[in-house]
């Protein structure tokens, strides 16, 4: 279920940052509003993940992408599968999140940076 849940919130950050790199790419001609929108992006994807990991605890198995991704005889007893299914969901959501913003204040650090060098 680890391994699943982290493909899939893996491939959704995936989608997230190439929509973010499009962005700062766009912007690259004003370095430092592009790591300033980097950051503020990365910032919000971090916000969005905190969002979905407390709503892991709470929302359907049966209704998770994680769940159609497993086979049926990987998936646990019905009794037991709504606290695995969120469990596993939040620590993978928590842990994303966690990297999200470090590389969010990578990029704010990178835009101060560039402000104080007068770019």
């Amino acid at each position: 279920m680890r391994r699943i849940a982290y493909e899939t919130v893996l491939r959704a950050c995936g989608f997230a940052s190439l929509a973010i790199f499009c962005v700062m790419v766009g912007m690259s001609f004003m370095p430092r509003e592009a790591f300033q929108a980097g950051g503020f992006l990365t910032t919000v994807m971090a916000g969005v993940l905190i969002l979905k990991a407390f709503e892991a605890r709470t929302k359907d198995y049966r209704r998770t992408e994680m769940w159609l991704y497993l086979e049926k005889d990987q998936r646990p007893p019905a009794t037991y599968a709504q606290w695995a299914s969120a469990t596993v969901l939040r620590e993978t959501y928590l842990t994303f999140a966690l990297w999200t913003s470090t590389i969010s204040i990578g990029m704010w650090v990178i835009a101060l940076v560039f402000g104080m060098a007068g770019l």
